[in-house]
């Protein structure tokens, strides 16, 4: 078994991790403790890692971009 480990830090992680929740696979965990996001892929083979991997960070970047509450709306 392949496995990765991901961790980010968000102002307002459980809002990150709770966006994110539902594109996760049953081959990924994700867990937040205070400011971090942690997520763990498992997958068999190193290609399918890497395209979950893939995949999870494009997920990520939009849920950060979403969860955003910092950005000024003039």
């Amino acid at each position: 078994m392949k496995r990765a480990t991901l961790r980010t830090r968000f102002d307002d992680a459980a809002t990150v991790a709770a966006a994110l929740e539902p594109d996760n696979t049953p081959e990924m965990r994700t867990t937040v403790e205070g400011d971090v996001v942690e997520t763990v892929i498992e997958r068999e083979t190193t290609g399918g890692l890497r395209t979950t991997v893939d995949d999870y960070v494009t997920n990520l970047t939009v849920a950060s971009q979403l969860t955003d509450t910092d950005t000024n709306h003039e």
